[in-house]
């Protein structure tokens, strides 16, 4: 990744609370702005707001998590000057409102928002295969069409699947509306060490963007990796893809 990409990100994600403008982001990168803001778009796939947005939106998420702060501090401590606005904005972007999304942090994310599913036999279908890289044994996998390459925002439609290390995993979006589509996948994978139970990994997939028309079929393949620094942070509220290695659940935090 480009360095001063890098000192970027690394000052949005650090300064995340302030009310940080482009040009003080453009200036941890030693650019002009216009200059900037072209190469961060190429290297993130979203301008410097979106991704100052994405990041305020995960603390959030990070913060009704794991503190007993009332959402009205954590709009403060995330750079929100409205509780309204940030209400609004991280209700748009999880899926729900964020005094909701602490009740369901808490139950496990058994009761995530569901996608917006349309009438069977309506729209076009994405299906295709995928796959795990080496090091890799099984993992639970999110896949879901959203508008934007952020992860957010309720999908079109969205399946769960289990890889396996050594073969592609098929996978079916059916009735998906017509238009522009991004696939975005979300994992959470065993290594291929023999204690792989220690060894729980994020695992991302992505493929940009897909067309569907009515009745149409779009096959794609969706080759899954370890998180990358230009990476956007997981925004909606997927479901808790962790699973026991040992054959049963494993009661633990969503990580996205």
């Amino acid at each position: 990744m480009n360095g001063a990409i890098k000192s970027a990100i690394a000052r949005i994600w650090t300064d995340y609370s302030e009310p940080l403008s482009l040009d003080e982001i453009a200036r941890s990168a030693i650019l002009s702005r216009f200059h900037f803001s072209r190469v961060f778009r190429r290297a993130t796939r979203v301008s410097p707001g979106r991704y100052l947005s994405a990041v305020r939106i995960y603390q959030a998420k990070r913060l009704l998590a794991t503190t007993t702060l009332s959402v009205t501090d954590i709009s403060l401590a995330v750079g929100y000057n409205s509780l309204g606005s940030f209400t609004n904005h991280f209700t748009d972007s999880v899926g729900t409102s964020p005094s909701r999304f602490r009740r369901m942090w808490v139950e496990g994310m058994r009761g995530t928002p569901q996608s917006d599913q349309r009438a069977p036999g309506t729209g076009g279908t994405i299906t295709g295969t995928v796959t795990l890289p080496s090091g890799f044994a099984t993992a639970q996998v999110y896949i879901g069409t959203f508008e934007t390459p952020i992860v957010q925002r309720r999908p079109a439609t969205s399946t769960v699947v289990e890889a396996a290390a050594g073969r592609h995993t098929r996978f079916c979006l059916p009735d998906v509306p017509p238009g522009q589509w991004y696939i975005r996948a979300v994992a959470t994978a065993d290594s291929a060490d023999p204690e792989p139970w220690t060894r729980r990994s994020m695992l991302l997939g992505d493929v940009d963007p897909v067309e569907v028309s009515d009745m149409s079929t779009s096959v794609v393949g969706i080759v899954l990796r370890p998180r990358r620094e230009t990476d956007l942070p997981v925004l909606y509220a997927i479901p808790d893809l962790e699973t026991g290695s040992l054959g049963g659940p494993v009661r633990t935090r969503q990580r996205a």
